[in-house]
């Protein structure tokens, strides 16, 4: 499209991030506003897109919502807030069964003269219930959903642009109550920081999985939303329950590449080098207990043993099987010298999804006036301290289209779209000094990983929180004396996530979920989040 962002296109809602979230939202809310949908890559760039598994969803006669709300409720470890459950869990059929008008072609089996569901089971579901498209479930919600909104003619979808900061009445000092008047954003086409206002800003930017240094998430999950939430004075929630995939392949050449939980959910088992199912030590359901159980039980096993990785061994269920239930992952694999068929698939547990977030209720909604938070960015009560896996695709799709209802009420009672100042570079220059922002960009991944990883302790935590200190003043410093790049700017974030990530965890005194701290191994009585107001970081 020609143009770019500015103030001259006068958007109303200004969309975020491109995953199922952003792009659902987006494609529904244009029946109400003009919308304009911005993306630091290419639109199908997302963590969507990499989703393996699919979305957990009741469509079985055999299953039901009571079975769905149990189970998620269980793998919360106490935190889930029943109400949100219920609230998506329910309304979960009616936004699949849009995705499947609108195109997904979710896989089938013929049962009988029918063709129904091919439903996958995953780790800590009681029944089968994960809807899918193969294992590239991600990448087909990404086609049908992008193609769709690039069809539309009141959503312009800008690509190439990383979002900088919320501009909010409170900073422009202007009277009333704080709200959203738009943001600033760098055009990576052109290196300009560009101001666009709106009545809406909606951050659907995913997680923050690069602040460690193994992740199954792409490049740009760098918690651009939560650190651009946090500065514009909005609380943040239970940053310390980061998830981590128990299955990560473990190959110089893939590091990223994730091997999904429906493998063990079609009879995979996690063992060690001597083919011993170790995880059933720790928990009845082995390999199918909660990624938070089995995670650790990998992680324990590994520095005990002081073997580099373990292993999923899905050998028992021939070629044929993995072929055609599982083709993308069995032939990357074998790509790469490992037949899935005939070895067991060597594995590390790695970051993969952040529960905790802007606090926002279901219709996206959050303490900032105008700011809304959709899918992973937002903490809703729905992951409580663990997510249950496949749910988050769920969450995304019922938020998205909530908020989207919310879009004319709102609307009606804004006012007009309020004009932004241009962007101020003062005396800043140029960069000259780049190796600055890559080694503190690996500095912290590492740090990350070795104190505030799978397993946590005191001393660790606060040897992590003092080097972030240092390293946030240095950021702070070359985001203030030079000119802003893409790099500086997520590296601003991810510096930000991170040290929210470690004060989160100081103040849990207890281990619960995802975060467990061996100097404080029991579970508190009184369920309780976590909640870091703004100003606590600087």
């Amino acid at each position: 499209m020609a143009g770019r962002p500015s103030q001259e296109f006068n958007a109303e809602v200004v969309v975020v991030g491109s995953g199922i979230a952003g792009l659902s939202f987006a494609l529904k809310s244009a029946k109400h506003a003009r919308v304009l949908l911005l993306t630091k890559k290419n639109a199908a760039e997302s963590n969507t897109n990499y989703a393996q598994g699919g979305i957990a969803c009741v469509t079985s006669s055999e299953d039901s919502a009571e079975l769905h709300i149990r189970d998620t409720v269980l793998a919360g470890a106490g935190l889930c807030r029943e109400k949100v459950v219920r609230e998506v869990i329910h309304d979960g059929p009616a936004r699949v069964a849009e995705l499947i008008e609108l195109g997904v072609r979710f896989t089938e089996r013929r049962n009988g003269k029918e063709q129904e569901p091919d439903l996958g089971k995953e780790a800590g579901h009681s029944k089968r219930r994960v809807l899918h498209a193969g294992d590239i479930t991600g990448r087909e919600l990404e086609r049908a959903l992008l193609s769709a909104v690039r069809a539309s003619p009141r959503i312009m979808i800008r690509e190439d642009i990383v979002a900088i900061d919320l501009v909010t009445s409170k900073k422009r000092k202007l009277s009333g109550p704080n709200r959203v008047l738009g943001l600033y954003v760098l055009d990576g086409a052109t290196q300009r920081v560009l101001p666009i206002p709106a009545k809406v800003v909606v951050l659907a930017t995913g997680g923050c999985g690069k602040c460690y240094l193994y992740t199954t998430n792409p490049g740009i999950a760098t918690g651009d939303g939560v650190a651009m939430a946090y500065r514009a004075g909005v609380a943040i929630a239970n940053m310390e329950f980061v998830q981590f995939h128990p299955t990560c392949l473990f190959h110089p050449s893939a590091p990223s590449f994730l091997i999904s939980e429906a493998l063990r959910g079609e009879g995979g088992v996690v063992v060690n080098a001597k083919g011993e199912d170790f995880t059933r030590k720790t928990d009845p359901r082995g390999s199918l207990a909660p990624r938070d159980i089995v995670a650790r039980a990998i992680d324990e096993e590994m520095k005990a043993s002081g073997a580099a990785c373990v292993y999923l061994d899905i050998r028992s269920k021939g070629a044929v099987f993995l072929e055609k239930r599982f083709p993308a992952i069995t032939s990357t694999l074998r790509g790469l010298g490992i037949d899935p068929a005939l070895q067991p698939i060597p594995v590390v547990p790695a970051a993969h999804y952040q529960c905790g977030g802007v606090p926002a209720q279901l219709n996206g909604t959050t303490e900032l006036s105008g700011l809304w938070a959709l899918g992973e960015v937002a903490c809703t009560g729905l992951h409580g301290a663990n997510r249950l896996a496949s749910n988050s695709l769920l969450e995304a799709l019922v938020m998205a289209h909530r908020a989207a209802e919310n879009v004319p009420a709102f609307l009606a009672k804004a006012g007009p779209v309020v004009s932004i100042p241009s962007w101020k570079e003062g005396k800043a220059h140029d960069a000259d000094e780049m190796v600055v922002i890559t080694h503190n960009w690996k500095e912290i991944r590492q740090l990350m990983w070795d104190y505030v990883g799978i397993a946590r302790t005191t001393k660790r935590l606060r040897r992590a929180q003092s080097r972030l200190r240092l390293l946030l003043e240095e950021v702070q410093e070359f985001y203030w004396n030079f000119r802003v790049t893409g790099d500086l700017l997520e590296l601003r974030n991810l510096a930000l996530c991170a040290a929210l990530i470690v004060e989160s965890s100081l103040a849990r005194k207890e281990s619960r979920g995802l975060n467990a701290n061996a100097d404080y191994p029991k579970l508190r009585k009184t369920p309780k989040d976590t909640v870091i107001r703004a100003g606590r970081i600087r």
